[in-house]
C-alpha cells in the first residue's frame, strides 16, 4: 500500500516534468512548421494546425494549474503563495503573447512575423517551466491530489 502511495505522489512531480517535455516539442513542431513550411495552401494548413494546436496545448496546461493544482498546492502549503502568484501572473502574461499569435494566424501574417512571435512564447515559457519546476517540484512530491492528470495538466 505505501508503495503504491509512494509512485502516485511522485507521479505529479513526473508528470509536471512530462507535460513541460510536450509542450516543448510541440513548439518546435510549431516553428518548424512556421520556419519551413513553405507557401503551398497544405504548408499554410500546417502552420495553422501547429499553432493552433499549441497554442490551445498551452493554454490548457496553464488552465488546468490555476484552476486544480495551484489550490490543491497552497491548501497544504501556504508559503508558497507567493511563488504561486508569481507564476499565475506568468500564466496571464503568456496568454496575452498568445493570443497575439493567434491574432497574427488569424490575419495570415507572414512566417517572420508568426516566427517572432513564437520566439517570444518560447523565451517566457522556458523561463517559467524552469522557475516552475525548481519551486514546485519537491512540493508535487508530497501532494496528495486524486485528480485526472488531464484536467490538473492540460489535454497534453
Amino acid at each position: 500500500m505505501v508503495e503504491r502511495d509512494t509512485t502516485r505522489l511522485l507521479a505529479w512531480s513526473t508528470e509536471l516534468r512530462t507535460v513541460h517535455r510536450r509542450l516543448r516539442d510541440a513548439l518546435a513542431v510549431a516553428r518548424e512548421a512556421v520556419q519551413h513550411g513553405g507557401t503551398s495552401e497544405q504548408a499554410g494548413r500546417d502552420v495553422l494546425l501547429f499553432c493552433h494546436g499549441f497554442c490551445a496545448a498551452l493554454d490548457g496546461h496553464h488552465r488546468g494549474e490555476d484552476r486544480a493544482l495551484f489550490p490543491a498546492i497552497e491548501e497544504l502549503h501556504p508559503h508558497v503563495a507567493p511563488i504561486l502568484r508569481n507564476l499565475e501572473k506568468d500564466h496571464s502574461m503568456i496568454g496575452h503573447l498568445l493570443g497575439g499569435l493567434r491574432d497574427a494566424l488569424d490575419r495570415a501574417a507572414s512566417p517572420a512575423e508568426l516566427d517572432r512571435h513564437l520566439a517570444g512564447v518560447a523565451a517566457i515559457m522556458e523561463n517559467h517551466f524552469r522557475y516552475e519546476e525548481r519551486q514546485l517540484l519537491t512540493v508535487l512530491e508530497d501532494l496528495q491530489l486524486h485528480a485526472d492528470v488531464r484536467d490538473v495538466l492540460g489535454p497534453l
